[in-house]
């Protein structure tokens, strides 16, 4: 069973070690090696602003919405059981002008929020690399 929980300071190490997971780094926009002060630092000031997923009690992914941006992650053991989407539902409803950036090489989270009712609006283009950014359709 799925329970998306307000986020706890007892999950932050778990929000750290996965984002840092190589398993699902290359889909983030931006790859960092997140450091336990930096977590600290970060969770202080934007902690309220994220919900994790619950899996039988076990964390499983997270997200957050920050300056309307949306993170979300979930672990590779939990993927394609309905995580993501209910973390998506959940984080839209706490915030719902909130939208996506993802990487255009990034099938399976634009999949996934294209499946959360979300659409294509327009790409940013950098040097380092292409991102799109989604929106939740009204």
């Amino acid at each position: 069973m799925i329970s998306i929980v307000p986020n706890e300071q007892r999950f932050h190490d778990f929000i750290r070690r996965l984002r840092n997971n190589p398993a699902v780094a290359a889909g983030f926009v931006e790859t960092v090696n997140i450091t336990p002060e930096q977590q600290s630092d970060y969770m202080s000031r934007f902690g309220d602003r994220y919900l994790v997923a619950l899996v039988d009690a076990q964390p499983a992914g997270y997200i957050g919405s920050i300056d309307r941006d949306i993170r979300i992650c979930v672990h590779p053991s939990y993927q394609g059981q309905g995580v993501g989407k209910a973390l998506i539902d959940a984080i839209m409803e706490k915030f719902p002008d909130s939208y996506a950036r993802i990487k255009t090489d990034n099938k399976s989270s634009i999949s996934l929020f294209e499946a959360c009712g979300f659409h294509r609006a327009f790409i940013i283009m950098t040097r380092e690399n292409r991102q799109e950014v989604s929106q939740k359709d009204e």
